[in-house]
Parts: C-alpha cells; sequence; structure tokens
C-alpha cells in the first residue's frame, strides 16, 4: 500500500510528541504546534484573575484580610494539587510587604522570585498583557523617554494579534515573558498540558523573534509545587510580584493619582511591581511613577539581574 509523504511526516510528527521529545532543546525549532497563530483574545478567559477576586476598596486593612482569606483556602485541583494564590499583605513605611506563610520559601526551592534584593534601592517594572487595550505604545513611550527596561508577560492571542507591538518591546530592550498560550490556571492541568501551555508560546516567539522566554508568571496567580517543578525543569524562573493594586478593570477609570499613589505609597527596596497594561490609570501615572521613584534614590533594574541574585 503507498503511503504519502505528507501522512508519513504526521506520523513523525505526532510520535515526536507523544514519547517525551519536548523537554529537548530542540523542541521549540518545531513550528507552531500549540496553534498560537490561532488563538485571539476571545477564546481567553480574563474573568477569573487572582486580583479579580478582590474588592474594589480603598481600604488597604480589608484589601489584606481578603486576601490573607483567600490565601488561606484549601483549593486542590482534579491531579490532588493544592492550588496556591499568590497573596500579599502590604507593610507600613515602604517596607517589603509579608507573603503567605511558605511560599516564599517554595518559590526559592524552585528557582521562582518575587522580590529582589531589599537592601538596595532597585525596583523593577512588569506589565501584564494578556489583551491589548491601546495604552501599550504609551507605556512604551514612557519607558524609552526615561532610559527605563520593564519586561511584558504576554499570551498567546497577544503575540498572534500585536506583533508589532512585541517587535517593538524587544528592539527598545524589554524583556518579553510567558503568560502561556490560553491563560489557564495551570494547577488544574496536567503535565503535559503544563508544558504545552508554555513551550508552545515558546515555541511561536521563537519561530517570530529568534529568541525563547526566560521567565513565567503563572495565570491567574495560580500555582502548586508540582507546577513550580514542571516549568522549572523547562528552564523557567516563574516571577510573581511584592507590589500591585486593583489595577484590572478596563471599564473602571479612577484618574492617574490614584494609579500613582497605590505605587507610590507602597514601594520599597527590590519591589516587583505588577502593572496591567490595560489600565488608563497606570499608562498615564508611569511618568511620574518613574520620575519620583528615581527621585526617591530608587534604580530602576532590569529584571534579567533577578537572575543572578
Amino acid at each position: 500500500m503507498k503511503v504519502s509523504l505528507r501522512f508519513l511526516c504526521v506520523l513523525v510528527l505526532l510520535a515526536v510528541i507523544t514519547t517525551g521529545c519536548r523537554k529537548e532543546a530542540n523542541y521549540l525549532n518545531l513550528p507552531d504546534l500549540g496553534g498560537v497563530f490561532s488563538v485571539y483574545e476571545k477564546d481567553l478567559d480574563f474573568s477569573n484573575e487572582i486580583s479579580g477576586r478582590l474588592p474594589d476598596d480603598d481600604d488597604d486593612v480589608a484589601f489584606q484580610e481578603i486576601i490573607d482569606v483567600f490565601s488561606g483556602t484549601e483549593a486542590f485541583a482534579p491531579s490532588g494539587d493544592k492550588i496556591r494564590g499568590w497573596g500579599l499583605k502590604r507593610s507600613p513605611n515602604n517596607q517589603p510587604p509579608v507573603v503567605d506563610p511558605g511560599a516564599a520559601e517554595l518559590l526559592k526551592k524552585y528557582g521562582g522570585k518575587y522580590i529582589g534584593d531589599t537592601s538596595k534601592k532597585t525596583i523593577y517594572l512588569t506589565f501584564d498583557e494578556g489583551y491589548e487595550n491601546g495604552y501599550t505604545p504609551k507605556i512604551l513611550d514612557v519607558l524609552k523617554k526615561h532610559n527605563v527596561k520593564a519586561i511584558f508577560f504576554i499570551t498567546g492571542p497577544y503575540l498572534n494579534q500585536h506583533q508589532d507591538l512585541v517587535r517593538r518591546m524587544i528592539e527598545e530592550g524589554h524583556t518579553v515573558g510567558n503568560h502561556t498560550v490560553h491563560h489557564p490556571s495551570l494547577p488544574t492541568l496536567s503535565n503535559d498540558k503544563v508544558e504545552e501551555e508554555v513551550l508552545g508560546l515558546d515555541r511561536a516567539f521563537k519561530e517570530k523573534f529568534g529568541r525563547s522566554m526566560k521567565f513565567l508568571r503563572p495565570p491567574k496567580g495560580e500555582y502548586s509545587e508540582r507546577t513550580l517543578a514542571i516549568t522549572q525543569k523547562l528552564g523557567y524562573c516563574n516571577l510573581f510580584w511584592s507590589l500591585a493594586y486593583d489595577d484590572w478593570y478596563r471599564d473602571k477609570i479612577r484618574g492617574p493619582d490614584y494609579a500613582y499613589q497605590k505605587v507610590m505609597s507602597n514601594l520599597h527596596n527590590g519591589a516587583v511591581i505588577l502593572l496591567h497594561a490595560v489600565s488608563k490609570d497606570n499608562a498615564d501615572a508611569l511618568d511620574r511613577i518613574i520620575r519620583d521613584a528615581i527621585a526617591k534614590g530608587y534604580r530602576f533594574g532590569d529584571i534579567n539581574e533577578l537572575l543572578n541574585e
């Protein structure tokens, strides 16, 4: 029986996928097996971010209490993993926050980061780019004006639909991080699916820009010891944050002063600042935040410095 060349190629490709070769370095040289370039924003769910579980409340005490309650809940994935939600309790007087009990130690065990050297006045800007809301060009303009480098965590649809902005990020010296293809809660996935969500995006990114990603930000701020172990083995540094506020709303504009006060009142040595790029408030406040943080003696570091700490 005559077998077509195309059929043989498909068989070989399936063999590669099912034999565990995905962990080899050359796996990233394969084409877009994860279908990244056919995924769009409408295919993803952004309604259940960890920060989205928190109220729109100016009362920092209430904000902290709800984080504490959520962090202590016993949620388990089908695999039996405990699903952990990254939570912080803010500290007064520009001191580093308190994180969930045991979380810092677990993250360190698997090479993850959430804060830099707290003996130095160095801070790091990170932006989550699940989808584009029109403010990233302005953010990039401000960063270029001040010669500040940031990391932008993108999803599959973002890479698919906004390659011009991703290219600009790279050309202007910023780092592009992995926020997975479909933005799922990683602990709810099988090992193979975790790998595909992470490496699928990495492959597509390398196909377009000739480089691989180093940092992963788990979607929804959800993780488990299993997902930390898997992604570390894939060569990733899981990067969480030590400063964030309720900036995820795309339809609630409270003004740049709100964003400015939330960031500046919680700045601390080694801060890894999470900002959502969908926020007009963040885009409008960023110039002032950078200028005044520098005036207070802070230096904006390159996120890659954390790999050596």
